[in-house]
């Protein structure tokens, strides 16, 4: 065979062979690959959101994260001189309560301040009784610190603006969907609206 029509033979012959090498890989991946995220899912054991806080409820006395424990738990954070998303949470969590029926004597709804230099707890006390809002709703405040503690278990954010008496807090909007073991099970968009809600806290409590 001619020198020149022996390296093009062998060039040829390389050809494939790489081209084989690189088929094997790639169906070799794609055996493996629905494996692979699996790996890479590991529990820490460690929640994202929740853990240990220690509150006063609106009718003085302390109380800490064992609260939560054998209930199921609607958490969310707030102030009383909120304008617009609280008393509107609030109202659409009295929806949820209603069309829940029987099944709201498992659920406490949980209204946690991020204003405790207004919002005593006399002060919770008279707003969440207010007409239109859930019923049995716990509120809770305490010392700066202690708010500031429990809204870093939450990773909840919140910010003062504004000075003077008028001033208002930004502040994340999600209600957290605790189990009966403290430990998060959904988080709940705060414009998820009553009836979408209801059908995720039904599924999520139905599961345990």
């Amino acid at each position: 065979m001619p020198r020149r029509s022996i390296i093009v033979f062998a060039a040829i012959c390389t050809i494939l062979s790489l081209g084989l090498a690189l088929f094997a890989v790639t169906v070799w991946s794609n055996r493996n690959g629905s494996d692979a995220p699996r790996a890479r899912e590991v529990a820490t054991g460690q929640p994202l959101i929740g853990g240990d806080f220690t509150l006063v409820n609106q009718d003085g006395d302390t109380v800490d994260q064992t609260m939560l424990d054998g209930k199921w738990s609607l958490v969310f954070f707030g102030f009383t001189y909120c304008p617009d998303y609280c008393p509107t949470t609030l109202g659409v969590l009295n929806a949820v309560q209603e069309q829940l029926g029987d099944d709201a004597k498992d659920l406490q709804i949980v209204f946690i301040s991020i204003d405790p230099a207004r919002d005593t707890p006399q002060m919770l006390k008279d707003y969440l009784s207010s007409e239109g809002f859930p019923k049995g709703v716990i509120g809770l405040t305490g010392t700066q610190e202690q708010v500031d503690a429990a809204a870093k278990a939450y990773r909840v954010y919140y910010k003062k603006e504004g000075t003077g008496e008028g001033y208002t807090m930004n502040h994340t909007l999600t209600v957290y969907l605790m189990g009966p073991d403290g430990q998060l099970r959904s988080p709940l968009a705060h414009d998820l609206g009553p009836d979408k809600a209801v059908g995720v806290i039904r599924r999520v409590m139905a599961r345990g």
